[in-house]
């Protein structure tokens, strides 16, 4: 009997589920229709409520697919444990059990299909949003050409242009600018704009640690408070010279053979000689030099040294950056690697669930479960300063957050946008209490890398 009870919550458990991720394909069809309507009142009101429109549309859409992807989870858990439940019950009741278990498993597939109409619905919403948007900048309420031209904008990326060029050509969309793009490593665009001074062409840095951010602070004018304020205090500077866009947290991957009492508990565990040639990490990536910084504040010069000392006489494996070492992790070619968490997700999304890889959030609040942040801030001198603002006044609305969370499994920081469903939440993770404005001192890490060899 106790079989066949389990059995029955798990379908009535898959059915809520199912009748949830119907629900979230509804609301992603209802935003549907509202993109389509967006056009007349948008072309009414100009762009910015163009700009407006596209954004709530799609919002309200990758809510919906993210609803539907934690019910069609719930479900399919649900269908799963009705399904082992037969296997403890006995004859007399294991038919009954099945029987539930099938109707579990059922509705489950409901689920799914939901989630699949909730994400067709959605990619509808935001075609239809960024048409309506797209429409709307050339045209004024009198249908006559708009007399102001939205002008143009320059940005310097230090993040990657296959994770940021559709969030900023939708912007361009959206809003009728001209946007150009300069793209390469975040120390490298921070050093081309201090070599450029005050002739450079640049009105947007946008950055993919807070180190750079802080280094250079000086030359990026103070944000508008309701652009600041969009995020919490901890994931801005104190005097509003740059915002944060998207959280980044550390993690150690590991290979998914290992079994988790044998995994590290700190940095520290690392340097222990059963780790030799198991380990990988990327010396020259920008997120591993501000974690070396952190570490640099937290522990001290002395301790860093000791540490980065034990690492090279534990034979570490160097790679270029973080996604190899992520495939080298699924591959068995390492056991564990230092990256981003983040990286992690894009292979899962692309290889399955049976990737043989799997992130490890360290909790003893030291240097290895740092979150970061990916920043932007407009310069002092850009040329269209107006422009810049509401560029970075874009990426914190709740369009831009939801393409954080649900295309690159970043973590949105404005309040009300769902974290991709795979994450845990931040208010899980045991960050260390530390400054971002400490850890501008990237040169210090790199002299530190540099005397003991790690880098030529």
């Amino acid at each position: 009997a106790s079989a066949v009870a389990a059995a029955d919550r798990a379908a009535n458990a898959a059915e809520d589920a199912a009748q949830a991720a119907q629900q979230a394909a509804a609301a992603a069809q209802e935003a549907s229709r509202n993109a389509r309507s967006a056009p007349a009142p948008a072309i009414d009101s100009g762009v910015d409520d163009a700009l407006a429109a596209a954004q709530d549309a799609n919002a309200a859409a990758f809510q919906a697919v993210a609803a539907a992807e934690d019910a069609a989870d719930a479900a399919r858990q649900a269908a799963q444990n009705a399904m082992n439940a037969p296997a403890a019950a006995d004859n007399s009741d294991s038919d009954a059990a099945l029987a539930a278990a099938q109707d579990a498993n059922a509705a489950a597939n409901r689920a799914a299909n939901a989630a699949q109409d909730a994400a067709d619905a959605a990619r509808q919403a935001a075609t239809a949003a960024e048409e309506a948007a797209q429409r709307a900048p050339a045209m004024t309420g009198g249908g006559t050409m708009a007399q102001a031209d939205p002008g143009t904008l320059i940005i310097y990326s230090g993040r990657s242009e296959s994770l940021v060029a559709p969030v900023i050509e939708q912007f361009r969309r959206a809003s009728g600018v001209d946007v150009r793009v300069k793209y390469g490593g975040t120390s490298e665009i921070a050093a081309t704009i201090q070599e450029e001074g005050a002739n450079s062409p640049a009105d947007v840095f946008w950055a993919q640690d807070p180190g750079a951010l802080g280094a250079l602070a000086p030359r990026l004018r103070p944000l508008p408070e309701d652009v600041t304020a969009a995020v919490p205090q901890w994931a801005r500077h104190e005097e509003g010279r740059w915002v944060g866009i998207s959280g980044r947290a550390r993690v150690i991957v590991y290979n998914s053979d290992i079994p988790q009492y044998d995994l590290p508990r700190s940095l520290e565990d690392l340097t222990n000689p059963k780790w030799k040639g198991r380990i990988g990490w990327p010396p020259t990536n920008a997120s591993f030099r501000v974690m070396i910084t952190a570490m640099r504040q937290m522990w001290g010069e002395d301790k860093t040294r000791e540490w980065i000392e034990g690492m090279l006489a534990n034979d570490v494996k160097v790679f270029p950056k973080n996604t190899p070492i992520v495939a080298a992790a699924g591959a068995g070619e390492v056991d564990v690697g230092l990256v981003n968490h983040y990286y992690l997700h894009r292979f899962i999304a692309a290889e399955g669930d049976d990737f043989g890889a799997r992130n490890l959030y360290l909790n003893d609040g030291g240097p290895g479960s740092l979150i970061m942040v990916a920043g932007a801030g407009a310069l002092d001198t850009a040329a269209n300063p107006e422009n810049a603002v509401k560029f970075v006044r874009f990426l914190l609305s709740a369009v831009a957050q939801q393409y954080f969370a649900a295309s690159t499994f970043e973590y949105p920081l404005v309040e009300g946008v769902k974290t991709h469903h795979l994450l845990p939440p931040l208010s899980e993770l045991t960050s260390p209490d530390i400054d971002f404005a400490l850890l501008d001192d990237l040169e210090g890490s790199e002299t530190l890398l540099r005397e003991t060899g790690v880098i030529p």
